[in-house]
């Protein structure tokens, strides 16, 4: 084969790269000549990924509900993907801003639309008999769920509305944790004893939701979205955005959530045990990630 100067220039810059961590460029060139070539089912992991479904049970519909939740897991992976690379760019241009948003939306707008494969893709009968298997796990359970609610808004916009008056940026993050919205869910009211579907949750995850909480205390997305010029924050377009992210994660996806459970479990119990009738509805958690985008009708209204 004829060394061309393409060819060259490349050998020259792979040179350059090796020698910025010390690695001989020749070793390197040589592992080429006995590596394997990538095939789609090494590079996907298709076969690891494919045997992650176990069945605690011989119903065949589990496995729907056992698959949908993990396809939900791995958008919520592409989401904090996306929500990563935008809140560590400091000052970030409006167009990156932007393409970041709408890539988040996108994936929010998949998992709201996908609740009619597991709430018309079962068999209640079905769902009813393998569910107890299920106890006490719940889909409140999702780490990864409650670390997007923490990079998306300042964390006031998450506590408990009945306890906002008394918190603010110099709380600290251990007393804001236990006064989260979600923490109603998880609690005897009268006692105020912890449930175990919430002990077990601590214990696995608080200590990355106390850090990741820190992390994006100042670098959240309504945080980068002040920080882009006061004319683009005031683009109709962009403002619509921000608009149908909050309402796409706040109402949408929770109603499309409460309906299915509806549907399922009608009044009867969580797996968990939480009091999901009311814990889950919008108009109860008043959860909303960018208030300032919202007249005083709509805040007032949220989620009716």
């Amino acid at each position: 084969m004829e060394i061309n100067p393409e060819i060259e220039k490349k050998i020259q810059l792979l040179d350059e790269k090796f020698q910025k961590i010390d690695q001989k460029t020749e070793t390197h060139l040589e592992g080429l000549l006995w590596s394997k070539p990538i095939t789609y089912w090494d590079y996907i992991q298709t076969d690891a990924l494919l045997n992650l479904q176990t069945q605690r049970t011989t119903l065949p519909d589990e496995m729907v509900f056992i698959m949908y939740h993990q396809v939900n897991e791995l958008l919520f992976k592409m989401i904090l993907w996306e929500i990563q690379q935008l809140c560590h760019t400091e000052k970030p241009q409006t167009d990156f801003f932007t393409e970041k948003l709408m890539r988040i939306s996108r994936y929010f707008d998949m998992l709201t639309t996908s609740f009619d494969i597991m709430g018309d893709g079962m068999e209640v009968d079905q769902y009813m008999k393998f569910r107890n298997t299920l106890t006490p796990a719940s889909g409140f359970q999702s780490a990864q769920y409650r670390l997007i609610e923490f990079a998306c808004t300042d964390l006031i916009n998450l506590i408990d509305h009945r306890f906002r008056a008394t918190i603010d940026r110099n709380t600290p993050f251990e007393h804001a944790f236990e006064h989260l919205y979600w923490q109603a869910a998880g609690k005897d009211h009268t006692t105020g004893k912890k449930s175990f579907l919430i002990l077990e949750f601590e214990r696995k995850y608080k200590a990355e939701f106390l850090r990741h909480m820190e992390e994006y205390n100042t670098i959240n997305i309504w945080q980068k979205f002040k920080q882009i010029p006061e004319k683009d924050q005031k683009n109709p377009e962009l403002v619509k955005a921000m608009r149908h992210l909050d309402k796409t994660v706040n109402i949408t996806w929770v109603m499309g959530h409460l309906n299915a459970a509806k549907k399922y479990i009608g009044s009867g119990d969580a797996t968990g045990g939480s009091n999901w009738q009311k814990y889950m509805h919008p108009k109860y958690q008043r959860r909303i990630f960018f208030p300032e985008l919202w007249t005083e009708d709509e805040l007032a209204t949220w989620g009716e």
